[in-house]
């Protein structure tokens, strides 16, 4: 599509840098967005997160699933119920991250062109509710994205990488270049796939995996035996698994080993 098309598409909704918009503008794109979304028993439901001017929502319309629209900006929300006028019941003006989750269906897959500025804070957000979150694809500023595939050893493996690779099986999509957008952004995009496994607990406390890991990774230079020193009684530092290794050289499941060596009275009763 061309760039001429492409500004033509979005006359109507002004792209809003503070709620950093940008909306999609390659159809063929978006088409592949959508058939990313693969259908499954595990779910019904749909949401769209920040729908903008519906590029991917004229195409999730006609797929076998009930779709639901959360959008923070007004004229957007004007826009979707002016075009879409049978999702107007199941358009929801609100902030994702601020929405109460109990109010949608208990099983809900999540779809978006994600907002840059906030798109860790959805998968945290996600990572929260992943018992309700079966499904999600997502486009990401290309770094984020590659950091959740990331796997150990790999510079932009992180906190991020480790939590969201415990729950779900995640897959690095396709890229997508900045001029497929409007405004174009300064970097590139990356589409992935998040698909829940069948784990539901792990060997210790969530709380407590969740603490190791990022004592761990705030300083991520140093080896495990430094960066977990406030953790552990002194004594037990010579025998802490992996002393030596770098945080972004463990495995999930070797976080989990590693916080049960450290809190070893506690196992996986609820938090």
């Amino acid at each position: 599509m061309s760039g001429n098309k492409a500004e033509r598409i979005y006359t109507d909704v002004r792209p809003k840098k503070f709620l950093g918009q940008h909306f999609l503008a390659d159809e063929g794109t978006a088409s592949r967005i959508t058939e990313a979304l693969i259908p499954s028993d595990e779910y019904a439901d749909v949401l769209e997160i920040g729908p903008g001017m519906g590029v991917l929502t004229k195409y999730l319309i006609s797929m076998p699933f009930k779709l639901h629209l959360v959008e923070l900006d007004r004229e957007s929300v004007a826009y979707l119920k002016e075009h879409f006028p049978e999702l107007e019941n199941r358009i929801i003006e609100a902030d994702f991250l601020q929405m109460d989750f109990s109010l949608l269906p208990s099983r809900i897959a999540i779809i978006g062109n994600f907002p840059y500025n906030i798109s860790s804070q959805i998968l945290f957000k996600v990572l929260e509710n992943k018992d309700r979150v079966p499904l999600l694809v997502g486009m990401f500023q290309k770094e984020v994205a590659k950091r959740v595939i990331s796997p150990p050893g790999n510079k932009d493996y992180g906190i991020l990488s480790v939590l969201l690779q415990a729950w779900y099986d995640c897959e690095y999509l396709f890229t997508v270049d900045a001029s497929q957008f409007h405004p174009p952004p300064k970097v590139q995009s990356g589409m992935i796939r998040l698909t829940r496994n069948a784990r539901t607990k792990l060997a210790c406390r969530e709380v407590d995996f969740k603490k190791v890991i990022k004592l761990a990774f705030n300083q991520r230079r140093k080896t495990l035996r430094n960066s977990l020193r406030s953790a552990m009684l002194p004594e037990r530092l010579a025998l802490l698994p992996y002393s030596t290794l770098r945080p972004e050289q463990l495995s999930w499941e070797q976080f989990v080993e590693l916080t049960l060596f450290i809190f070893p009275e506690r196992t996986s009763e609820p938090d």
